[in-house]
């Protein structure tokens, strides 16, 4: 390791200052007043379970929070100035909580490195030879074509480095940056961290870690606890303070609510526990194991998530699952439990295969998820009397044995609070309590205590030994934590969905000939994952980088280096691939067909009481029209009432008696017409219809009768559509389709890319870079009017080929419309994504945002000029409107873009007026 600095260097040269820093997430409390130095040129960590304020600590001090109260000073300057945050992202380096949190999955290795080298603005073949360097110091050079998705827990932290160093930062700032990485990738982790300090000794790192372990080897240390600092120091100074000799059992003290229970404090139980599982495993009833499982597999797709797993457990023993995220542990205890069916092999509980669908064996489990999976809103009481009353426990057990578990897990405090609002390690026992209420005879608990204090996990374990010493439940619990598996019985070391070894703890350290379990699992991975050689003379840095970057106010390289990535993510996406162009032409053929003015082809039927010549011409002269199809005839008025009620006829024609003499002699008479008017407009164009085919009836009998019609007007009007001559709706309705999809897919896609990277936290990369917002959005827009107008094509062609619609006018013409009105769509659906912070709320308001105006108030079925009040309003401001008019003006009408300008012009207008809005509303920090 790199030397420490000195008591005088911590005091004089900070890094980071904070005075008074609060900050709150609605109601919770994350930092509370927190005044703190961080010395420059030395490795400093934060210490401490979840939710104590880490996090938002780092992300402050990186500009990726906004600073809500207090002064916060970094490398000299004041971090709420917006300005020099902009000058400092390029002295910075943060890389985020989570495996590859601040990469793209999708992307390649070479083509994540490559996109953060544009960010930062690294040009030229130094740039080039950066990257080479970076690849080969941490053995990724051999992979560079694989993506990021597919690289194991280790790989991808260290690719993250990789983006995070690319350009030679002064700060370095790790999140968590090996939760969840086996041992051995952590070690060479911190190994190829150290080498980096070695080259750059004036780098400062700070990092925030769950591991005690890890800590050891950092400069300086700051023990947090519930948003505040529990101690400062070296980690020999917090040890020497603390009296003791492990920074696990150093932080336990430091904790208040810790400090005065000793029995939590380097708990020995080695001794105890092998003696109990002798004695478990000798007695008789144990002959039959409570888990066997053989040749266990699990493959999803291509990817085989286990592979051929193997093991038996006794009844009342702890059974350890040790290794990384991802390593198979987690799918491994769903196949035990039934969750998931093995695509090969077999699983026995208690001497019997597993069947989910049998209660008798589900009430003999209990299962524990790695994730908080209580009802929030419910209070600690009302989980345990659900639960209760789910696993079926007789109603008068019901509350003793709630009593026996709220004594015996120390839940009695807190019976009337919410389950969301208690701390982590009590969220943990009460969980614990849940799984075992109704008395299972095996526990199967997935990570139970990732991310929870020392003292808490202490207190959890001495549970779990109760549990199984004095109530004989078998455990079966997976863990990354090498302290935790040494107190189980025995132990399964897995890694990449396969296990390396099984045995009690004590003698795989043994076979391994090392002097802790850490050690040993290492020993085994390095067995089956060598790490490769460098090619290099290992130096990452070869000059000072920071004389390669370009920074300026806005830049070309990173806009497209934005564009670049989204496309390459789009085309390897294959649901928006195909909700854009597959998705564009359902909607369009079920628009085009179902949206439609035409009514025709309406069953009618007759009660025809003349049964004369007449009548029949009369009905003829109906059922002879394109309008109207007849249907078997009516024979009294009953039947009348209950087929129109059914539906089954939309018009009903009752012919008196006497209609034929009456028309002979021409005195009048009535006719009897029934339309079902439960659509207005469509009971109006009946009426319509049958009043034009009762005019024409009459005129046609007059003629035959007399040789001429009777002239009732001396003017005469003559009908000529100017447009559609055929009045067909397709040609009105099928331009009218294509505003609306464009409207509505390209502002889906464009809302959802960007809550896609608030979702997956790469809108991290925004804040703490130096891309601007303007850039940020333009360069996701880019693709995405691109892939629009691909889109639009299709539709063109669906409207020419299947819907047999013309373009009478110019199709360059439509096509500049459809390029400026994608521009306006998309830039629509940045404005709606600044609302959304999940792709699902963004695909509903964008859904009703778009299409609900766009129907009923651009002229689809009624034009705006006929609209009143705030509809007119609308109408008048809606983008849809006006690329309506340019679409069925070239379609229909054969108008020129200089018969259209006026559209055109309100059209541009919308571009920057929206581009503005999503400017001003999209966050350069998050909250």
């Amino acid at each position: 390791m790199v030397d420490k600095p000195n008591a005088d260097a911590v005091g004089t040269k900070p890094v980071a200052r904070l005075e008074s820093i609060s900050h709150c997430y609605g109601s919770r409390t994350a930092l509370e007043n927190v005044s703190l130095d961080l010395p420059a040129g030395c490795m400093v960590g934060l210490i401490g379970p979840d939710g104590v304020g880490k996090s938002t600590l780092l992300g402050l001090v990186a500009g990726a929070r906004q600073l809500q109260q207090g002064k916060l000073q970094v490398l000299g300057g004041n971090m709420a100035d917006s300005r020099f945050r902009s000058e400092a992202a390029p002295r910075i380096a943060y890389m985020p909580q989570g495996l590859g949190g601040n990469l793209y999955h999708t992307l390649t290795i070479d083509e994540n490195i490559e996109f953060f080298a544009d960010l930062f603005g690294l040009t030229g073949k130094e740039r080039a030879r950066q990257i080479d360097r970076l690849l080969d110091a941490t053995g990724l050079l051999d992979f560079r074509g694989r993506p990021a998705g597919k690289l194991s827990g280790g790989m991808k932290q260290k690719l993250g480095l990789c983006c995070a160093l690319i350009h030679n930062p002064e700060l370095l700032i790790l999140d968590e940056p090996t939760t969840g990485v086996d041992p051995l990738a952590r070690a060479r982790f911190w190994d190829l961290i150290d080498s980096i300090r070695q080259q750059q000794p004036s780098m400062s790192v700070l990092v925030a870690t769950a591991y005690m372990e890890e800590a050891e080897r950092y400069d300086w240390l700051v023990a947090m606890n519930n948003g505040t600092i529990l101690a400062t120091g070296s980690p020999q100074e917090l040890k020497q303070v603390t009296g003791t000799k492990t920074l696990d059992d150093a932080f336990t003290v430091l904790s208040p609510h810790e400090s005065q229970q000793d029995e939590s404090v380097g708990v020995t139980i080695t001794g105890d526990r092998q003696t109990s599982a002798l004695a478990v495993t000798t007695t008789g009833e144990n002959d039959i194991p409570a888990i066997e499982a053989h040749n266990l597999t699990l493959r999803f797709g291509d990817f085989t998530a286990v592979n051929d797993v193997s093991f038996t457990i006794p009844k009342g023993e702890i059974f350890g699952f040790l290794g990384s995220n991802g390593c198979g542990k987690t799918t491994t205890m769903k196949m035990l439990t039934g969750l998931l069916t093995p695509t090969e092999g077999e699983v026995s509980l208690f001497g019997s295969p597993l069947d989910a669908r049998d209660l008798d064996t589900r009430r003999r489990v209990g299962y524990m998820t790695q994730s908080f999976s209580l009802y929030s809103e419910l209070t600690v009481h009302q989980n345990l009397l659900l639960h209760a009353k789910l696993f079926h426990l007789p109603p008068e057990r019901i509350q003793p044995r709630i009593n026996e578990l709220v004594e015996e897990f120390g839940l009695s405090d807190v019976m009337d609070q919410l389950a969301g609002d208690l701390p982590l390690g009590v969220r943990q026992r009460l969980s614990l309590a849940v799984a075992v209420v109704h008395s299972p005879e095996l526990l199967i608990l997935d990570e139970p205590t990732s991310g929870v204090d020392p003292g808490a996990r202490n207190r959890f374990w001495d549970l779990l030994l109760r549990l199984s010493r004095e109530d004989g439940v078998t455990i079966f619990i997976s863990t990354h934590f090498m302290n935790e598996g040494e107190r189980c019985d025995r132990i399964s070391l897995m890694h990449a969905g396969e296990v390396l070894a099984c045995d009690t703890p004590a003698a795989l350290i043994q076979q391994a000939g090392e002097d802790s379990l850490e050690g040993a699992f290492m020993q085994t991975l390095e067995a089956v994952d060598k790490e490769p050689e460098s090619q290099g003379d290992g130096k990452v840095f070869d000059t000072d980088t920071s004389t390669l970057l370009h920074h300026s106010l806005f830049s070309p390289q990173r806009l497209l280096a934005y564009a670049r990535r989204e496309t390459r993510e789009l085309l390897r996406d294959p649901i928006r691939m195909s909700f854009a162009f597959i998705g564009s032409a359902l909607l369009m053929m079920i628009l085009g067909y179902g949206i439609t003015l035409d009514v025709e082809d309406l069953p009618f039927a007759v009660l025809d009481q003349d049964q004369t010549a007449q009548s029949r011409d009369y009905v003829t002269s109906v059922s002879g029209s394109r309008y109207f199809i007849e249907q078997p005839a009516i024979s009294n008025m009953t039947e009348l009432e209950h087929r129109m009620r059914s539906g089954e006829l939309s018009l009903a024609l009752v012919i008196p008696p006497g209609f034929g003499k009456d028309l002979k002699r021409g005195r009048p008479t009535d006719l009897a017409v029934w339309v079902d008017g439960a659509m207005p407009f469509r009971g109006e164009t009946i009426r319509g219809y049958i009043q034009g085919l009762h005019l024409s009836y009459l005129k046609d009998l007059a003629r035959r009768t007399y040789g001429t019609v009777p002239t009732l007007s001396l003017v005469t009007v003559e009908s000529r559509y100017r447009y559609n001559q055929g009045f067909r709706s397709l040609d009105a309705m099928v331009p009218a389709v294509i505003p609306i999809l464009l409207m509505f897919i390209p502002a889906v896609l464009m809302a959802l890319g960007i809550v896609r990277e608030k979702e997956l936290g790469s809108i991290t990369n925004l804040y703490v870079t130096p891309v601007n917002r303007l850039e940020f959005l333009l360069g996701k827009q880019l693709p995405y009017i691109g892939f629009s107008m691909v889109s639009y094509a299709s539709l063109v062609l669906l409207a020419i080929f299947l819907f047999d619609v013309p373009v009478k006018g110019g199709v360059l013409t439509l096509t500049l419309g459809a390029l400026i009105f994608v521009t306006v769509t998309t830039a629509l659906g940045q404005v709606i994504s600044a609302f959304a912070s999940t792709q699902t709320a963004a695909l509903a308001a964008t859904a009703i945002v778009t299409m609900l105006p766009t129907i009923q108030f651009s002229g689809v079925t009624e034009p705006v000029s006929s609209l009143e009040g705030v509809g007119a309003l609308i109408g008048q401001f809606w983008p849809a409107t006006w690329f309506l008019q340019i679409s069925r003006g070239v379609f229909t009408k054969g108008l020129s873009l200089g018969d259209m300008q006026g559209a055109f012009l309100v059209l541009v207008a919308f571009v920057p007026v929206l581009t503005l809005m999503s400017v001003l509303l999209l966050r350069k920090q998050g909250r």
